[in-house]
């Protein structure tokens, strides 16, 4: 049975503050001599082995995300993750607009440590809207068509949130933060590693809250509408376990429960809408090496995802009374499967990786109405790759997968990637393959009369992507000039009022740039570019939502033995168009956000540490998205701006120990 949203975070704040004292009570009598690592599984190295042989990889580790200081993961992918269009509806721990490369929503697959956490009712809603900062370790993000070993929706890309382990080479294993911001938000959260022979664990906590700020102008704000902020509340309790047997096997449990109250904002009629949301993630795995030459992997996951949606409007025509449009309606989704992996590397020449992978979800929305079905999907895959002593400058990996979902539409794709070292610094990188998006639930099962039919014999969208890359990795600039093609077909579409694959295409190409300049010891800045041009069939404009262009530059500034850092982090985004409801096409791009953040550690030990973050230093009045709605005066439609976060001071403490 689930704990009452009041009850969990009121355990939560002293469960934290007890684990804090006790350990620093416990640091004066246990003197920890040595620190266990635990080597990876074949699943965690996967991202790594993929960008040895070809693929792009882009790691964000946690210590860029506690410089940053932000509180959720969809702010630091805005400001650091290369080559990701990110834009927050409404500030933290909100939906957002997404892009990689050039990309729709719907073609990006997320994963949590490897699982999916993709919303299996509606295919382009983000999932980020309850990840807090605190339990991860880092972000992988894996470009071009993933669908060897991630499946559906990794057509453009894979983005794998890596939750801290159990063990650690950090100085300190435990920390301790609390945190304000001007926009009257509260946040607190912490990590405490346990050790004990053979066992080991992580628990971690966090919660955020905030009032919020005004998500829309003054102009776009209808009097109707009476509630001007859009605020949170976002409560995070989790755990690992890890067993290390004498064999070499190691057995690892995961688990993850979040309770939120995110405002939903609305510029007109709004009193107070809400999505009062419960997830759990978890997961147990075994990962054991089979001989000298070999090592398996199994792994068992459950993704629960629960939303009731509360919606309270302003009746016009009686001041003072309200219209209830939904009491605590329900809508979520479960996620669960297994999947194995075994790897083989005996070969002089060759190493051997095959899997299978079985998923199983289903979902119900009462609000826009889905019928509660349950999808099943069986996959094969493997992959052969060289090894280094049959090619030493050359490395090649070709792989395949065969999904069967219980539904229509088999689907077979394969990926040739590789990778040539001309010189110990000049390199060349390809990925050629096709990938599958499989439909939504929605898409499958929608039975509501107001809008589009589902259609249970679907079958999946699909990919075919080429990426090329030349680049310099070595010296104090390093670069990256990459080129990529990626066409999407079979696509998903309303026809007649039901959903249907349709023989029309979406074509996208586009270049992006990397530089990396070390200019000192203490000065380092990092620039990439993206450009792209995405068209569906028969047209010469824009896809929705897509950027035609986006920037991000970082510059750090760490002076040797010093006790402070600097950072500045600024991205530029271009033109981007919405076809918006009863108004027409909007160009809503066209702005630059700015960062700057720094830390000050208060001892040589660097157990005390301030952390002050400025967003948006310039207070840039930019649109993350755009919508269409009546005007009270005479109901005419007008479009009306999603803003962004404005100018924020933030202000953390943390204590390591």
């Amino acid at each position: 049975m689930a704990m009452p949203p009041k009850l969990f975070k009121s355990l939560f704040v002293p469960t934290v503050l007890m684990v804090a004292i006790s350990a620093v009570s416990a640091a004066d009598q246990i003197q920890i001599d040595e620190v266990t690592v635990y080597g990876q599984s074949i699943e965690e190295t996967i991202p790594k082995d993929l960008s040895k042989y070809g693929s792009r990889l882009e790691v964000i580790t946690a210590e860029q995300l506690q410089r940053t200081g932000v509180r959720d993961i969809a702010q630091a992918l805005q400001m650091l993750a290369p080559g990701l269009f990110i834009a927050p509806k409404n500030g933290a721990f909100d939906y957002v607009k997404v892009s990689l490369q050039g990309s729709r929503p719907q073609d990006i697959l997320w994963l949590v440590d490897g699982v999916r956490i993709n919303n299996r009712l509606y295919a382009s809603t983000s999932p980020l809207d309850t990840l807090p900062a605190v339990s991860i370790d880092r972000i992988e993000i894996l470009k071009g068509g993933q669908g060897i070993f991630y499946g559906t929706q990794s057509v453009a890309g894979v983005i794998n949130i890596v939750t801290r382990d159990v063990s650690s080479d950090d100085a300190y294993q435990n920390q301790f933060g609390i945190g304000i911001d001007d926009n009257d938000g509260r946040h607190i959260d912490g990590y405490h590693r346990i050790e004990s022979g053979k066992h080991s664990a992580i628990v971690f906590a966090s919660s955020n809250e905030s009032e919020g700020f005004q998500p829309y102008t003054d102009e776009d704000f209808q009097p109707s509408a009476t509630d001007r902020k859009r605020g949170y509340d976002n409560v995070t309790l989790g755990m690992k376990y890890a067993y290390q047997f004498d064999s070499g096997a190691r057995a690892s449990f995961f688990y993850q429960r979040n309770e939120a109250d995110l405002d939903f904002a609305r510029p007109t009629d709004n009193f107070f809408t809400q999505n009062n949301r419960e997830e759990d993630l978890a997961y147990v795995k075994l990962d054991t090496p089979l001989s000298e030459t070999s090592e398996f992997m199994l792994k068992a996951y459950y993704h629960n995802w629960d939303t009731r949606y509360t919606r309270l409007y302003n009746d016009t025509a009686n001041p003072g009374t309200l219209v209830v449009r939904n009491d605590g309606t329900y809508w979520g989704y479960k996620d669960y499967g297994v999947n194995a992996m075994a790897r083989f590397f005996g070969s002089e020449a060759l190493e051997y990786i095959a899997g299978v992978d079985l998923q199983r979800f289903n979902g119900s929305d009462d609000v826009l109405l889905i019928g509660n079905q349950t999808e099943s999907v069986e996959s094969v895959f493997t992959q052969i790759r060289t090894q280094d002593n049959w090619l030493a400058d050359t490395q090649l990996a070709f792989g395949v997968r065969y999904n069967k979902p219980s539904g229509e539409g088999d689907s077979t794709v394969g990926q040739l990637t590789g990778r040539h070292q001309f010189s110990e610094s000049l390199y060349i990188r390809g990925n050629v393959g096709t990938s599958f998006r499989l439909p939504s639930a929605y898409e499958l099962y929608a039975v509501d009369s107001c809008c589009t039919q589902g259609n249970p014999d679907l079958e999946p969208e699909e990919g075919e992507n080429i990426h090329f890359a030349i680049g310099n990795e070595s010296g104090a600039l390093t670069w990256e000039v990459a080129m990529f093609t990626r066409k999407v077909s079979n696509l998903i579409v309303s026809t007649d009022g039901v959903f249907a694959n349709s023989d029309d295409e979406v074509d996208f190409e586009g270049s992006e740039i990397f530089l990396d300049w070390q200019v000192n010891e203490n000065l380092s800045a990092s620039l990439n570019y993206v450009q792209t041009k995405a068209e569906a069939q028969g047209s010469d404009q824009q896809v929705d939502d897509i950027p035609e262009s986006h920037a991000k530059l970082i510059v750090n500034y760490a002076p040797r033995g010093s006790l402070y850092e600097l950072q500045l982090a600024a991205v530029r985004v271009g033109d981007i168009y919405d076809q918006v409801s009863n108004v027409g096409r909007v160009n809503y791009g066209n702005y630059t956000v700015l960062d700057v953040s720094a830390q000050l550690w208060l001892d040589t030990a660097q157990q005390h540490q301030l952390g002050v973050r400025l967003e948006n230093l310039t207070d840039e009045e930019y649109a993350a998205s755009v919508g269409s709605a009546s005007r009270d005066s005479d109901s005419s439609s007008y479009a009306y701006e999603n803003l962004g976060t404005p100018r924020t001071l933030h202000a953390t403490y943390r204590y390591n120990f």
